[in-house]
């Protein structure tokens, strides 16, 4: 007697299973997708943290995206965010030029189940679920006061020649500058704060002009990775090396040239590329749905990272000072 058809496949399907027959198997999972927007692509910087997070990605196992705008415009940041929320990435990390524009875009792709994660500089505001924080804003703007006021006697004017007036980080840095030297070197004055984008040749313009608005100037400070070696090249070319000193924010390969002829005396900065690795892990962390310890062993040069979770805050340590002395220990 035959079987009709479908119970033909019932005892068909049944047989193989019996017989020991292996069952389709699923198809692999989707690496997890993370983007890194940094506040201006392709300055040695951000090229820096790129190399950091790359390196953690392999590590990792994930994915990892690096894009961002070729200026500091917050407008298109906003825009290529949006274009990584169409394509559906798990975590956007964004190291916002505008911490108020960034907002919507934050909620944008909360809405679509995407995680935001900001580095390098915040927007509390905004909604993102952690920030990846070089150093503290405290000992960063201590660090670069005092060193410039190694230099100049603990007295003198100098001026600041910061990037975007929106930034979070740098405007962080410059309050406790402003209160640190007012506090503790009273015969020291900021006669100046300027902003001139993520430019170094508008840096170099900018602190010619304030050298030649301020002629008892004695100090110069780059607030970021652009300005550092912008007002160091406006003093070698104005001849005033030994005249007006200059501090920065700079990386230690751009700020080289610089701290050999004296024309910058020190850069206050952190290991970049192991803040992009810090940024990486962050990501994989939120992706996973995991929130850090308040200790965290990260990998074997981050064994102790610091979250707070008050303001949901991973903190990478404190800044290092590089000089003449020690600037070829790091190849970036």
């Amino acid at each position: 007697m035959r079987l009709p058809r479908r119970l033909a496949a019932i005892a068909a399907c049944l047989l193989l299973a019996a017989c020991g027959a292996e069952p389709t198997p699923e198809p692999p999972a989707r690496p997890i997708e993370i983007a890194f927007v940094p506040k201006v692509q392709s300055i040695a910087y951000f090229d820096a943290m790129n190399e950091g997070g790359r390196r953690a990605a392999q590590v990792l196992g994930v994915n990892w995206t690096y894009r961002g705008p070729l200026t500091a415009d917050a407008a298109e940041q906003a825009a290529i965010v949006r274009e990584f929320i169409g394509r559906g990435v798990n975590v956007v990390v964004v190291a916002p030029n505008d911490p108020d524009s960034i907002a919507p875009v934050v909620a944008e792709a909360k809405a679509k189940g995407i995680r935001v994660l900001t580095t390098d500089t915040d927007a509390p505001n905004s909604g993102r679920e952690l920030f990846v924080n070089q150093a503290g804003a405290e000992s960063i703007g201590r660090a670069l006061t005092d060193a410039l006021m190694q230099k100049t006697a603990g007295a003198g004017q100098y001026a600041i020649v910061s990037c975007g007036p929106a930034a979070a980080n740098l405007n962080a840095w410059i309050a406790v500058q402003k209160a640190y030297t007012a506090q503790n070197y009273p015969q020291a004055q900021i006669v100046d704060i300027v902003y001139v984008g993520e430019d170094q040749n508008a840096a170099a313009a900018k602190a010619k002009e304030l050298m030649t608005t301020h002629p008892q100037l004695t100090g110069l400070v780059g607030e970021c990775t652009t300005s550092a070696p912008g007002v160091a090249k406006a003093v070698r070319e104005a001849g005033r090396i030994g005249q007006v000193f200059t501090v920065g924010v700079g990386t230690p390969q751009t700020m080289k040239e610089y701290l050999r002829d004296g024309s910058s005396s020190a850069s206050v900065l952190w290991d970049v590329e192991n803040l992009g690795y810090l940024t990486a892990w962050a990501a994989k962390q939120a992706a996973d749905g995991k929130v850090p310890e308040p200790m965290n062993n990260v990998s074997p040069e981050l064994p102790a990272v610091r979250y707070t979770g008050a303001d949901k805050t991973l903190v990478l340590g404190d800044p290092l000072l590089i000089t003449n002395d020690n600037v070829d220990q790091f190849d970036y």
